[in-house]
């Protein structure tokens, strides 16, 4: 099969579930169409069958005539063969779209999470964005697959009830009004099924929060030994989930039951009035067989097309989850002035606070609140709305893309992703290496005495980020250096993690670096190590250190302290230390009244 090509998603039809289902199949107009086209013949071709061999029995063994028999037998080997045809194609086109839904939900989820960025995270739940990339792409996907059995099943239906119609009305006519009647029982049955789904998906949904949770802080759990009362509560919260899908399997059993039951009672009336008819000399037994065939035949497409009513109702209650997280909109504004300007090279400033970073300046500030450090970081940085001012303008003026090209946010919280560490930490650069560009952390020099894979610049920007940092030490006990493979770092210690994040921050190298709490996790001569590069490192560029670590605040070139969530006090390190307030907050000094 050819690769599936990059699609370009547009704008999806948002709304109610079902309009986005259609879109879907609307960017799959081509192979959705082929897929139902094959679909019908492969269906209409098995339809066939059975006439062909009622044929056959009353033409061919009845009558005796050999001739007719050897060319009925050859009608129903010809009808397989179209079967066999359309099916490979039908199944092609109907796998084009089940990939191509889910890919193309993929994309788009995944635009709208790196549109909304920051936001995600405060706006929906680890959980609920797990259970859409591992649960509801997968049955949006489904549901576009199986339209091509179902709508043939429907087709089919239809032609094979207008064909015993037309050689039985009596038969024709229970055919006519059976499947129509199981189908409403069975859709009854779903609109049941459906509901408790949705309650299920919720409950799911939590379920996946609660394990995010235990996961992210399981060092902690076990540090202040939390982690029986955290297994309860995540048995407590699967427990739901268990009578909520028990719940659900209780009506899947009965759809399950209908399925076979229904078609099974109306193939049973059929073949018994057949069979009488042919009793009473008014129906031939070819007629008989054929009968037969036909109630199989329409029992099986009746279970098709109640599987694709199935399929469909799962892909509404996932494409709701789905549209909801589209249909999300970033609650910051992007403005359209020219962040290059003159104006825009002048001091950072949070009117709220009254906190100014100078242009060039490694300035350090001290809260009182904990909280206060990130908030402060969130206006500088305009991840929250704010009326934060670069060289006097304010950055709602400003394109978001350019405030986050020029001032990089770093938090105690930032993560890295899974993949070659080296491109984690150099995104710009080649696919990993080791700390001078080889991938055991050895050089391999060239001709020109190049390092394999990167660029002399690119090296030295890396090993001096690595040594402002002082991670050399956690990238030389990997096994391939730069080039480990690693996941999400969660291999790594708190103190470690804090070290590569802060070498990506330096590798971004940002007009203004917002940095939370970057040492908190590090022993105080690594930290001081740390302290001592980086204000040297970042030399000429703005840095701003929320901490209230003093060995940081000895070494930046201005200190802020900051109570109540105003600037209350600024100056040097120690020049500070001689306010009673700032004591407090950096040396933990209890004051009394």
């Amino acid at each position: 099969m050819r690769p599936f090509p990059e699609p370009d998603p547009g704008e999806p039809a948002l709304g109610s579930p079902g309009r986005y289902l259609l879109w879907l199949a609307a960017a799959h107009r081509a192979s959705a169409v082929l897929a139902v086209g094959y679909g019908v013949l492969c269906t209409l071709a098995q339809a066939f069958v059975p006439a062909a061999i009622g044929r056959g029995v009353d033409r061919g063994l009845v009558a005796g005539d050999r001739g007719a028999l050897v060319a009925w037998c050859t009608v129903v080997l010809g009808l397989g063969v179209v079967q066999a045809v359309t099916g490979t194609l039908r199944d092609r086109c109907s796998v084009t779209n089940r990939f191509g839904a889910s890919y193309r939900t993929m994309q788009l989820v995944t635009r709208k999470a790196a549109q909304l960025g920051a936001e995600l995270p405060r706006r929906v739940s680890a959980g609920t964005v797990v259970s859409v990339g591992a649960t509801d792409i997968t049955r949006i996907g489904a549901a576009l697959e199986s339209t091509a059995r179902g709508g043939g099943a429907v087709v089919s239906v239809a032609v094979v009830a207008g064909v015993m119609l037309t050689v039985s009305w009596q038969l024709g006519l229970v055919a006519l009004v059976g499947v129509p009647l199981s189908a409403a029982a069975i859709a009854a049955l779903m609109r049941l099924l459906h509901a408790r789904q949705q309650g299920l998906r919720k409950e799911q949904g939590a379920l996946a929060d609660l394990a995010v949770d235990i996961v992210d802080g399981l060092r902690v759990l076990r540090g202040i030994g939390g982690e029986r009362v955290f297994a309860d509560r995540y048995r407590e919260r699967s427990q739901r989930v268990r009578h909520e899908g028990v719940r659900v399997a209780g009506v899947e059993s009965s759809v399950a039951a209908g399925r076979l039951l229904l078609p099974g009672l109306l193939v049973a009336v059929i073949v018994w009035l057949g069979a009488h008819f042919v009793g009473t000399g008014r129906m031939s037994p070819g007629a008989l067989v054929a009968f037969y065939g036909y109630a199989v035949f329409l029992a099986e497409q009746l279970r098709r097309a109640t599987s694709m009513v199935d399929q469909l109702t799962r892909a509404l209650v996932a494409a709701r989850m789905v549209t909801d997280l589209l249909a999300m909109e970033p609650g910051l504004g992007s403005g359209d002035r020219d962040l290059d300007a003159e104006g825009a090279r002048g001091p950072l400033r949070d009117p709220g606070s009254g906190l100014e970073i100078p242009p060039g300046r490694f300035v350090a500030v001290a809260c009182d609140r904990p909280d206060d450090m990130l908030l402060l970081a969130d206006r500088l940085g305009r991840y929250v709305d704010s009326r934060a001012t670069l060289g006097g303008t304010p950055l709602a003026e400003f394109p978001l893309a350019g405030v986050r090209r020029r001032i990089l946010v770093v938090d105690h919280d930032a993560r890295l992703f899974s993949g070659g560490l080296g491109t984690q930490l150099d995104p710009h650069g080649p696919a990993g290496g080791g700390p001078d560009g080889s991938a055991d952390g050895r050089t391999d020099g060239g001709a020109d005495g190049r390092t394999d894979g990167r660029t002399d610049d690119s090296t030295d920007r890396l090993r001096r980020a690595l040594d402002t940092a002082s991670a050399h030490d956690v990238v030389e006990a990997l096994p391939e250096g730069l080039g480990q493979e690693i996941t999400g770092g969660r291999e790594f210690s708190g103190g470690q993690r804090q070290r590569l994040n802060l070498v990506r921050a330096l590798m971004s190298d940002p007009d203004t670096l917002v940095l939370v709490e970057p040492t908190s996790a590090l022993d105080a001569h690594t930290e001081a190590r740390v302290a001592e590069r980086l204000g040297a490192h970042r030399r000429g560029r703005s840095t701003v250190v929320f901490t209230t670590s003093p060995i940081l605040l000895d070494r930046a070139d201005h200190v802020v302290l900051v109570e109540g969530g105003t600037v209350v006090a600024e100056g040097r390190h120690g020049e500070l230390l001689a306010d009673a307030r700032y004591r407090a907050v950096v040396t933990r000094e209890v004051t009394t009244a």
